[in-house]
């Protein structure tokens, strides 16, 4: 299956890489301060690292080869001086300017052993020892042999004693240099994985305001699953890009340009040579991230949708067991999870393919080219060119070489997972919101003004046809009609979760599209068909945390709209812990949280979405009698599903298709014996014959 099959998340516009990249730049340059110091202190933590082979190969050429360096008679003592055969030598190197030298002689090693040569030794070549115990050095058809001494170990240890401290010295220098390393890298990776958190902290933040200015109808199509996914796993994907693959890459570089400089040092033929790298681990990547990020976009994609089904089922869990579909549940599941399971095999077939084996291969053909390069040398009979400190400085650096490419190469899974994971969070970032505004108006009178308004939730279909009706402060308007009719779509335009694309809505004269959703509802209360409660306590419930609603506020409203009466068996009373959506509550609870809720700030205008639909009858009797307290001195629009509970409206609107098709009070619109009339004695009809089912009416009453 074809990731645009089903992939509709990403936005995959020319250039947006480079786009994001350049985005995840500037949330860098918020800390750029903290990342520079990780950045300085990772630098050196490679430095003090790649100091190593130039170390050992001073050890090794200086202080061990270089004891086949001449050595020279000499008068004076010194830590230099070796006594042997009774006289005193000291290396070639040691002697200071001017200081007069005696007869040369060679320190030799053949195989395993060392060998005395009191002359000079003018080639340099095979060695071996003839049967007559004399040194013969063998070059191409030259062959010259010198009278060899057989050096005991204690008498080689002399020639090595006075460069014991120099080597001392080295080792501790490189100890030291090791201790600088560690700690450099500690401070980097702590610095680095700190700032990584607070630049995730800040856009997760920046998300998460963000869905707080988004319109409502964003979410129509958006399940909440995708959304979480958003927030949570795709930030954190991203950290992964400051944390690790920012810090493998930068190490990655310094150290390939510190191991090309280091190489250039000691041989820049045979470095030019392994120059070849750097090309091909660009082509390399290029190849890599042109089939990888297709790959993760549908993971990323398919991880989203996992999330979202997860939490509809879990939200669902009653309905899936009552209606026995938890097989279709999990077939349905397993659709999503075989795809993500596809898709990272895949991934994994890639990152086997261009990972470990294609290292090797290239270490394999650096590894030939330095075959090649020294054997051709040592064929050609250059000398004076190869010691053996700067062939194990060679091998090491090519070694080290190859650290920083595996690194690179394992990071880039993860750069693509952070790029993709970015790109979805952006291109939530980049969806059309409003500031939430703190500007603050005059409580409303409640005149509520609707002229000629039409509306569609899409193109053209409309749902509400040249609506037209006026509601006078402190009245109560009620909206009746079938479902679909487009009740709820008025109560939505007035508070602007949509906004009209014909005519205009205005209150106090104003049109509500000239003020900030924000503040235009500052004055108006919601209580919804179906209440939602957050985590907490009843009294955190109503205030909504808002400091200026008093506790003893709380509790006056609690027993304006009666609560007392439904909540007084509560343990804690207005401190009882409310659980998610409140599943702990009855539904009479919950709406009676609602309306309190709704009236704690105040409203001039409050709305009741068949707010007492889902309550039992004597619980919607408590909130009848409480409502008619409460809605002194606002303006009330009630969507009604019960008749019985709006006869005292003032004006109530019937509905049809999206039009007014009656208005006026109960009495006008009864006698008018329209659409109104026969919603009405349906309704009391279906009353009575319950209450003969229940016994509490006779069939003669009836």
């Amino acid at each position: 299956m074809d990731a645009e099959l089903y992939d509709l998340e990403i936005d995959r516009t020319p250039g947006n890489v480079a786009k994001t990249g350049k985005r995840l730049v500037r949330y860098a340059l918020l800390f750029k301060w903290q990342l520079l110091a990780a950045l300085l202190m990772l630098a050196v933590a490679v430095g003090t690292d790649l100091a190593g082979p130039l170390i050992a190969k001073q050890m090794i050429d200086v202080h061990i080869s270089g004891i086949e360096q001449p050595w020279y008679v000499t008068e004076q003592q010194g830590p230099y001086a070796v006594s042997y055969g009774g006289k005193l030598y000291k290396r070639a190197d040691h002697f200071s300017e001017g200081e007069p030298r005696g007869t040369e002689a060679r320190v030799l090693q053949v195989q395993q052993d060392y060998y005395f040569v009191g002359e000079p030794v003018l080639l340099d070549g095979e060695r071996t020892i003839t049967p007559e115990g004399q040194l013969a050095i063998t070059k191409g058809t030259e062959t010259r042999t010198y009278a060899a001494q057989k050096l005991e170990t204690g008498e080689l240890y002399l020639f090595f004693q006075p460069e014991m401290s120099g080597l001392i010295q080295l080792c501790v220098f490189y100890f030291g240099l090791l201790i600088i390393s560690a700690a450099f890298s500690y401070g980097e990776r702590y610095l680095l994985q700190a700032t990584a958190n607070r630049i995730v902290r800040k856009m997760r933040m920046d998300v998460f305001a963000h869905i707080n200015k988004l319109p409502i109808h964003y979410f129509d199509n958006l399940p909440a699953g995708k959304v979480v996914s958003r927030i949570t796993n795709d930030t954190e994907s991203t950290r992964d890009l400051y944390v690790t693959v920012l810090a493998n890459f930068f190490s990655g570089i310094i150290y390939m340009v510190g191991v090309f400089a280091a190489l250039f040092m000691l041989n820049s033929q045979l470095a030019a040579i392994c120059l070849f790298m750097v090309p091909l681990l660009g082509v390399w990547i290029y190849v890599y991230r042109r089939f990888a990020k297709r790959f993760n976009q549908v993971i990323r994609a398919t991880v989203s949708e996992i999330n979202g089904m997860i939490n509809e089922t879990i939200q669902g869990i009653a309905i899936i067991k009552a209606f026995r579909t938890e097989k279709k549940t999990l077939q349905d599941f397993e659709t999503y999870n075989l795809r993500h399971f596809t898709y990272k095999s895949k991934l994994l077939s890639l990152n086997a393919m261009t990972g470990h084996n294609l290292v090797g291969v290239i270490r394999n053909i650096a590894f030939i080219a330095l075959i090649w390069y020294f054997g051709g040398i040592s064929i050609s009979g250059v000398e004076g060119v190869i010691s053996l400190g700067v062939l194990y400085a060679f091998v090491d650096y090519l070694n080290r070489l190859f650290q920083p490419v595996v690194r690179i190469v394992n990071q880039l899974p993860n750069l693509e997972t952070a790029l993709v994971s970015a790109e979805r969070v952006f291109v939530l970032l980049d969806e059309q919101g409003e500031e939430v505004s703190d500007q603050k108006i005059e409580r409303y009178k409640g005149h509520v003004k609707f002229e000629d308004v039409w509306f569609a939730y899409k193109d053209d279909e409309y749902v509400l046809k040249d609506i037209a009706f006026e509601a006078k402060p402190g009245q109560t308007v009620a909206l009746v009609g079938h479902t679909g009719s487009g009740k709820s779509s008025i109560l939505n335009l007035l508070f602007r979760f949509y906004d009209v694309q014909r005519g205009r809505i205005t209150i106090d004269g104003v049109d509500i599209k000239d003020v900030p959703r924000q503040t235009l509802r500052d004055h108006m209360g919601i209580v919804l068909q179906d209440p939602f409660l957050f985590t907490g306590t009843i009294a955190s419930n109503v205030s909504l945390g808002d400091d200026s609603i008093s506790r003893e506020q709380v509790e006056k409203v609690l027993v304006e709209v009666g609560g007392e009466r439904v909540l007084k068996h509560l343990p804690k009373g207005i401190d009882e812990p409310v659980i998610e959506k409140g599943s702990t509550l009855s539904a009479g609870q919950r709406q009676m949280i609602s309306f309190a809720r709704a009236l704690a700030f105040n409203p001039a205008i409050l709305i009741l979405d068949e707010a007492t639909s889902n309550i039992d009858t004597e619980t919607e009797a408590i909130i009848q009698d409480a409502l008619e307290v409460v809605k002194k001195g606002r303006t009330t629009f009630i969507i009604a599903h019960r008749l019985s509970t709006i006869k005292n409206a003032d004006l109530i609107l019937v509905l049809d298709r999206g039009e007014i098709v009656e208005r006026g009070d109960h009495d006008t619109l009864m006698q008018l014996g329209g659409k109104y009339y026969q919603m009405y004695q349906l309704q009391q009809g279906e009353q009575e014959l319950t209450a003969v089912e229940a016994g509490s009416l006779s069939p003669r009453t009836v």
